[in-house]
């Protein structure tokens, strides 16, 4: 199966999923009383895969801070 490389909107952050990532890290998940992935798309206008984009930019923070 062939793979076509990603194109710049495929892999580019926008600033929605930024903002997204930078409010979920700095915000304790436990003190999140609902789904994650709806509350991003909600509060940010993001799709399904920018939220998730978001979580990942999120966990990644985390990880490295630690």
């Amino acid at each position: 199966m062939d793979v076509l490389p990603l194109t710049a909107p495929e892999h580019e952050h926008s600033a929605a999923v930024d903002a997204a990532a930078e409010w979920l890290a700095l915000n304790p998940r436990d003190k999140i009383n609902r789904p994650v992935v709806p509350m991003l798309r909600e509060r940010f206008g993001l799709s399904a895969m920018e939220a998730i984009e978001a979580i990942r930019a999120a966990n990644l923070r985390h990880a490295r801070a630690r």
